[in-house]
């Protein structure tokens, strides 16, 4: 039994090196595709191995059985770390915010937008404050609400002001 636990120990440590200071065996399995021999699966799987046949020994008596039933859990283990490593290097990341993510977004005026040429104006996309250069097909003063219209570069865009109420009729009685 200590000698699983020995083992399990050095595989816990090369999991935790790895965690620590990235994979160890990188470049060395180059020719095999995937990340089935990086050093954070082979460190889940001799970890797993080494402490799961000691428990097994422990249980049964038995270091053949407990040696059997430890390559069952460091398969699984290695099945699982394998599965959190693709998770975590294929995931999304956020990707830089373009002028296109502006496109029908509202926002305010931060500089006057003159009816010839730019100003400033500053828009909340996905939890990110943008501001990008902007024109108007009309003079547009600083802090009206603007709506994008067209996307004129990749660091401006041309925007029409929003209308936040309309004329109400007249609706008194005349009788």
């Amino acid at each position: 039994m200590t000698t699983f636990l020995i083992i399990g120990g050095l595989g816990l440590l090369l999991l935790l090196v790895s965690l620590v200071l990235g994979d160890l065996l990188d470049g060395v399995f180059d020719a095999l595709t995937g990340d089935i021999f990086s050093s954070a699966v082979i460190g889940g799987f001799i970890a797993a191995f080494g402490f799961g046949a000691a428990l097994v020994q422990e249980l049964t008596g038995s270091a053949v059985v407990g040696g059997v039933a430890g390559l069952g859990f460091g398969a699984v283990a290695a099945a699982g770390t394998l599965g959190l490593t693709r998770l975590v290097k294929d995931g999304g990341s956020d990707a830089t915010l373009t002028a296109a993510d502006s496109l029908g977004r509202s926002g305010r005026v931060i500089t006057p937008i003159p009816a010839d040429g730019l100003g400033t104006v500053r828009l909340a996309i996905g939890g990110h404050t943008v501001q990008l250069s902007a024109r108007a097909d009309q003079p547009v003063g600083p802090g009206t609400e603007v709506h994008v219209t067209e996307i004129l570069t990749p660091t401006s865009v041309r925007v029409a002001p929003v209308w936040n109420e309309l004329p109400q009729p007249d609706v008194t009685d005349h009788t």
